[in-house]
């Protein structure tokens, strides 16, 4: 019996510690999984954390913005302390949530949506004057979170836990099988991982890219993809599991 995926190979470029459920469901619905990280995530250890952390018991909520963020969060607050128990923790998304429940946290408040303005939404942020709140992200980012907490009376502070660079990785191999018709999808989860894939590719790769299937996780991805020429791009609902049923979907009426 054939299965939806069978005769595609679909690029995941996810960080491989995060591939590997996105890359199996590939595999089960018969496609071939070609994990080919495209972003790099490091834990982050500085005296700036570590006061951060210190300081949480002055804080009235924490909010984790990714899985990664409480993935290493977490762990960075767990070498210095336990998480204060007045202390009200929101996860942005669904697998923010499991993240955390995967690192023994529990009673964690959670936006539906997986992005910022979804957490905006929820009825326990919008009475927040003189609250002191920490957001647990990575280095950088966008401040319109931030900004818009600020802006209902709350005093803002990052907990940076983790960096993402652009990986060092030999493309050679992945050209070739591109140049052969051997890439028919590829799989993005954040503008920075499709910025560091197309500088990764170079001019031939990139040439490549713009004409194979683009599925993104976000309608703000999707808008990058278009801004990079890409001809089709395909937004996604949100996680693996949306992953999976797009390029299902897709493949099923482009065959």
């Amino acid at each position: 019996m054939s299965l939806p995926l069978d005769g595609r190979c679909v690029l995941v470029t996810r960080p491989i510690q995060q591939s590997a459920v996105l890359a199996q469901g590939i595999r089960d619905a018969g496609g071939n999984a070609l994990v080919f990280p495209a972003i790099e995530i490091q834990p982050v250890a500085d005296d700036a954390l570590a006061r951060q952390i210190d300081q949480l018991h002055e804080c009235t909520a924490a909010i984790f913005i990714s899985p990664n963020a409480a993935q290493y969060g977490t762990t960075a607050v767990r070498v210095r302390r336990e998480f204060p128990p007045h202390l009200t923790l929101y996860a942005l998304g669904p697998g923010t949530a499991r993240e955390l429940t995967e690192q023994g946290v529990h009673n964690v408040i959670q936006s539906g949506g997986q992005d910022s303005e979804a957490l905006l939404v929820l009825p326990d942020l919008q009475n927040i004057a003189g609250q002191h709140i920490v957001i647990f992200r990575g280095v950088g980012g966008r401040e319109w979170l931030a900004d818009n907490l600020k802006a209902r009376g709350a005093h803002v502070e990052y907990a940076e836990c983790y960096r993402r660079v652009c990986p060092a990785a030999d493309t050679a191999p992945l050209l070739q099988r591109w140049s052969t018709g051997g890439v028919h999808a590829v799989t993005i989860t954040s503008a920075e991982t499709l910025h560091n894939l197309v500088a990764m590719l170079g001019d031939e790769g990139a040439a490549y890219l713009r004409t194979t299937p683009l599925f993104a996780s976000h309608e703000k991805i999707a808008e990058t993809a278009r801004q990079f020429g890409i001809h089709q791009v395909i937004t996604t609902t949100g996680g693996d599991a949306g992953f999976i049923s797009g390029l299902i979907t897709w493949f099923q009426t482009h065959a």
